[in-house]
């Protein structure tokens, strides 16, 4: 028995480490000299969609005006998806609603931040005296999971987000991570959209999809070497479990 299981044990160690170098590489289509370019798919800003989360500051010469207004944000604490943490903000409801102190209900679904702080400055100088207005996603998040370091959801700093921000984000993938075929679901008033990229192909910087949205969700599939180090790693386990047995079962018999 034990003659049958060293040669296993080498066959399981040797399976595991056969995951090619030659497929952990990203972008393998780029020449391999000093200076290349790629043309990039454009920016599109993210437009606000209902349940987002939105911080909208007003500044202006009337203190106690805007002082109300950025007060009602702080006040409005919402806890964002998952539960793990809280968040404070306007929350667009189901009609792409906010209410804003002073200049009432507005809505914003369906405008990018630039848009929506266009329109809320444009209706603010009714009732204020030169307001400045800002506004930025404050659940801008993605997920990431799969064969990445640290597969998780992460809330981002900034609308212009790309998948390499996020699997950096993640840890990178691991040496089992397929990156041939990496998945992305995306939520859209029409439903959920899925596609698939590869992250060897410099076609990706061109992609619509290299800019991610928020709630986007990456999904990086393990490939056949980590199916086939699993599936190893099960029969080693057994080889040794029936070693072990063999051995007290002719304990047993000796005595």
């Amino acid at each position: 028995m034990k003659k049958i299981l060293l040669p296993t044990l080498l066959l399981a160690i040797v399976c595991s480490s056969c995951r090619s170098n030659k497929t952990i590489p990203y972008f393998k289509n780029i020449p391999e000299s000093e200076y290349n370019k790629i043309r990039q798919s454009a920016f599109t800003e993210p437009t606000i969609l209902p349940d987002d989360i939105l911080d909208i500051t007003i500044q202006t010469a009337e203190l106690t005006a805007s002082n109300s207004i950025n007060e009602a944000a702080t006040n409005n604490s919402v806890v964002a998806a998952g539960g793990q943490q809280r968040v404070t903000g306007f929350v667009v409801d189901k009609e792409g609603e906010v209410e804003l102190p002073i200049l009432g209900r507005m809505k914003l679904a369906g405008l990018t931040s630039y848009e929506a702080r266009n329109l809320i400055r444009e209706k603010a100088k009714k009732y204020l005296i030169q307001p400045t207005v800002q506004v930025r996603f404050v659940n801008f998040k993605v997920t990431i999971i799969g064969e990445v370091g640290r597969p998780s959801s992460y809330t981002m700093p900034s609308e212009r987000v790309t998948v390499l921000d996020a699997i950096g984000l993640a840890g990178d993938l691991t040496i089992y991570g397929k990156r041939e075929n990496v998945l992305l679901i995306r939520e859209t008033p029409e439903g959920k959209e899925m596609v698939r990229f590869n992250l060897n192909d410099s076609k990706l910087f061109d992609s619509p999809y290299y800019y991610l949205k928020q709630n986007d969700i990456i999904y990086v599939e393990p490939s056949k070497g980590k199916i086939a180090s699993a599936e190893s790693s099960r029969f080693s386990m057994l080889a040794v479990i029936a070693s072990l047995a063999s051995t007290v079962v002719l304990i047993i018999t000796r005595l």
